[in-house]
């Protein structure tokens, strides 16, 4: 990723802004030990305390890797019932990359996190409506068909 995601503008200021990057070989110890980095690159977003919230293993293109970030903050957020932010930064990710990778999940975690915000079981039951309209093929849409039911 040195040679294509990592010097592009948009990467760099997406780091900047938003994280605070560690590089570490994968087979330096002690620290590649307890997140089992065992292939290169891989991408571990960890919150203040150290805890890991998500992992992307591989390169992704700067259209990818971005969101696959943005889905990680997310995440970390959501973890810490943190729900107006997680679904804040899930939206952002949506309005800007709807077609990656990491937009059936960023809808997923987003109607979830309005859920638990709100109680309100119709944002479980349009997660899925949502997810089945947009993404007929995604595992996420496949997670999110029981809702339905409610």
């Amino acid at each position: 990723m040195d040679a294509v995601s990592y010097p592009r503008p948009e990467v760099v200021q997406f780091f900047d802004e938003h994280l605070i990057p560690l590089r570490v070989k994968s087979d330096a110890k002690p620290l590649a030990e307890p997140f089992t980095v065992k292939w290169t690159p891989t991408l571990v977003t960890l919150d203040w305390r150290g805890e890991e919230h998500h992992r992307t293993v591989g390169f992704l293109p700067p259209e990818e890797l971005i969101p696959s970030l943005m889905l990680g903050l997310g995440r970390s957020h959501f973890e810490q019932d943190e729900w107006a932010k997680a679904i804040n930064i899930w939206e952002r990710l949506l309005t800007q990359y709807p077609d990656s990778s990491a937009a059936p999940e960023a809808t997923y975690f987003s109607g979830i996190a309005r859920y638990k915000e709100s109680k309100n079981v119709e944002m479980l039951k349009n997660v899925s409506r949502v997810l089945k309209g947009k993404y007929p093929t995604s595992p996420w849409t496949k997670r999110a068909s029981v809702y339905q039911l409610l």
